[in-house]
């Protein structure tokens, strides 16, 4: 009998940190799951194979473990991981967080009180060095929360899905959705959310299951969708303008191709909660990031007076110091503040 949970994980290098994360994993007190590695054909590809061997020898039959012929790319790592998942589900961890303690069986029971779950939004929190040194968390709700199939529901879940780890996708929709479409963007998450959720229904798991390992150096640009976009090692300002056209462009044909309405709702979520996207450019020199904000403008963020305020708080005030009144206002709440008019689903 399949699984209930296929926890996958995209590796490409990082071989040294994928223990602290398989045993975070392997200590789970849930037991209906498998986990499956698909190796996207990296410098580190031996190195991997003899971590995933060492722990399949401990833990016979657990690991499914596949190496690409071809480097596929982010993208198309994660539809190949949804083709050889057997799960129901599909919970994905970047190659370097952790999951804590109780996940598994958290994501289980919110999946079993809800009825034709599509996908799980979960709250996160971001480390740096060790998982004892949080930094932020990301919560965005204060209780579990239903979500009706619509455009409402896409609406909210869509850019809160951007970052991979901890996400919950049923795969039998993700297979029926599957495309080659937006290789080149990373956020062929976002493509399925979108998708899956015109006809399926989304819950909100306010516990943090996943931890993110903050500083860790990129690795896009190496697949052959990815060339000339992104660049290995570095985030450019060209690179960040060329993701949020990808974010615009997926909402943009959801709409068009599912008739709902999103795109207006989508962009206006984006700008008012566009600090990080500002901010991951703000080390620039003031001309290159003042030319990349009117590039983030351009794209229709500007119609949002939030980002302006964003973009001169960040001109006046600096990172750090905005950083720090967004922790500690998060922090006051308990959650992530409601800006602009955010659907909140239903609480059952």
């Amino acid at each position: 009998m399949p699984p209930k949970i296929s926890v996958c994980i995209p590796a490409y290098n990082r071989a040294g940190v994928l223990p602290e994360l398989l045993d975070s994993i392997v200590a789970q007190d849930f037991n209906d799951f498998e986990i499956v590695i698909c190796e996207d054909r990296s410098p580190q590809r031996e190195q991997i194979a003899e971590v995933v061997n060492r722990y399949s020898s401990i833990h016979p039959g657990l690991i499914r473990y596949f190496e690409n012929s071809e480097n596929l790319g982010y993208d198309g790592n994660l539809r190949n991981l949804f083709e050889k998942s057997q799960g129901e589900y599909c919970l994905f961890m970047g190659n370097d967080d952790l999951m804590c303690e109780g996940a598994l069986a958290k994501v289980a029971a919110a999946l079993s009180r809800h009825p034709n779950i599509g996908v799980l939004l979960r709250s996160y929190a971001a480390f740096e060095g060790s998982p004892d040194n949080i930094v932020q968390t990301f919560r965005y709700f204060d209780q579990e929360l239903f979500f009706p199939a619509g455009a409402q529901t896409i609406s909210t879940i869509y850019r809160r899905s951007v970052v991979i780890p901890g996400m919950v996708i049923r795969r039998e929709a993700a297979l029926r959705s599957a495309t080659t479409r937006f290789d080149g963007t990373l956020l062929y998450q976002l493509y399925l959310v979108a998708n899956i959720l015109v006809e399926m229904n989304a819950v909100y798991l306010p516990d943090v299951i996943v931890l993110y390992r903050n500083g860790g150096v990129p690795d896009f640009g190496n697949s052959a969708a990815e060339q000339g976009k992104f660049q290995p090692k570095e985030q450019t300002p060209e690179s960040s303008v060329h993701f949020m056209r990808g974010m615009l462009a997926i909402a943009q044909y959801i709409e068009r191709e599912r008739q709902v309405k999103i795109f207006r709702p989508i962009v206006r979520d984006i700008a008012n909660y566009s600090y990080p996207i500002l901010a991951i450019q703000a080390q620039k020199p003031l001309g290159i990031f003042l030319k990349y904000g009117w590039s983030l403008a351009r794209l229709g963020l500007a119609r949002s007076p939030l980002f302006l305020v964003w973009f001169f708080a960040i001109l006046i005030l600096g990172t750090k110091r905005v950083e720090r009144l967004i922790v500690w206002i998060k922090k006051r709440l308990g959650h992530t503040p409601s800006l602009g008019n955010v659907y909140r689903g239903e609480s059952r």
